[in-house]
């Protein structure tokens, strides 16, 4: 763990303000656009809004990439409360800056440096070694644009791997920057928009087993596991962690994202001991670029770790292998093993072994 405060140029930003933003306005071919309960197609439609209607915009959220009329786009607005358009089908009278939602209020929320006085360094790469960009004083806001993973930094405002891009080879440490109204859900930099479930179970079943086959290829684990095990842990693919960021198997980052993941995120979690019951805790989740990285992930796990190598002895048997897994220690459900096989039976997925 490092510091990354330093004496040098110092670039100081005045502080934005969060009044509702004017200039937008719908566009489409023809009818309106759809207002929906939250950033994406498979949220209520709470409303509509006609062609050429201004609605005033609060703050911007990444959610499902949308081709619209005007531009391709996973940015959303929120234009009230829970009330959300696609960036995709407005057009703006002028170029604002929009700033991002905080993920807890959905109130527009503001990056400010928190270094107690001292001067943040800006680097060109997210490390405290690399060259430096100059700087920001203590209170300056900055212009967030999306988050990667780099050095460890011990900071005023946390401890954290989390590096803030803020422009072209253009970094500062998360570890020495506060949120205003609270920190917004940052997408980490060239990942895929979220995942939207489509087509019900058989469509996840479809879209994923490419991928499971390629895993089973590759790996010898079976695809009838991967497949039931990515069912199981998303929920048919309706959980956050596999929407938000691509984690299918809910790996863990115990302190590094590994070789395949962008970095690490906190999520809230239920969690089940043999001898204490089940019961709610945090944890530190991996986020992935794509599904595809989950996967590999995912297949290198189990292949690899010698703790599963009498599930890999049985690997020509998805059910043997099932059980060995769990008691190898892969979940920590007791009926982990259990689900997993009626998985399998109920959607016949040994075909994709």
């Amino acid at each position: 763990m490092v510091l990354a405060l330093a004496a040098g140029a110092v670039l100081v930003g005045a502080l934005p303000s969060h009044a509702k933003i004017t200039g937008a306005v719908a566009s489409t071919d023809a009818g309106t656009v759809n207002v929906r309960s939250g950033p994406a197609t498979d949220q209520k439609v709470v409303g509509t809004l006609a062609k050429g209607a201004g609605p005033e915009v609060f703050c911007k959220a990444r959610g499902e990439h949308i081709s619209g009329h005007v531009r391709a786009s996973s940015t959303w607005l929120r234009i009230g409360k829970a009330r959300w358009i696609a960036n995709a089908y407005i057009a703006w009278s002028t170029s604002p800056d929009l700033p991002w939602c905080a993920a807890a209020t959905q109130e527009a929320t503001a990056a400010r440096v928190n270094t107690g006085g001292g001067e943040l360094n800006v680097r060109n790469a997210a490390n405290s070694t690399a060259g430096r960009q100059g700087g920001f004083a203590n209170g300056a806001s900055l212009p967030v644009q999306c988050q990667v993973w780099g050095q460890e930094v011990d900071g005023t405002a946390r401890t954290t791997g989390v590096w803030y891009k803020i422009g072209d080879k253009r970094y500062v440490s998360a570890a020495y920057v506060g949120w205003s109204k609270g920190e917004p859900w940052l997408p980490w930099c060239g990942q895929d928009p979220p995942s939207v479930p489509r087509g019900g179970n058989q469509g996840f079943i479809s879209a994923h087993a490419p991928a499971a086959q390629a895993g089973d290829d590759a790996t010898g684990v079976p695809a009838s596991v991967t497949i039931a095990q990515a069912i199981l842990e998303t929920g048919w693919g309706r959980g956050a962690l596999a929407r938000e960021d691509h984690n299918l198997f809910g790996m863990k980052c115990f302190g590094s994202p590994g070789d395949h993941a962008l970095g690490c995120r906190d999520y809230a979690t239920f969690e089940c001991s043999p001898t204490g019951g089940c019961f709610d805790i945090d944890a530190t989740f991996r986020a992935y670029e794509t599904v595809a990285d989950s996967f590999r992930d995912h297949g290198d796990l189990l292949s690899n770790w010698s703790r599963y190598d009498t599930a890999m002895d049985h690997a020509d048997d998805p059910k043997r292998f099932a059980s060995e897994i769990q008691k190898a220690g892969y979940a920590t459900d007791p009926k982990y093993a259990e689900k997993l096989i009626g998985i399998m039976d109920d959607y016949d997925l040994y075909r994709f072994d």
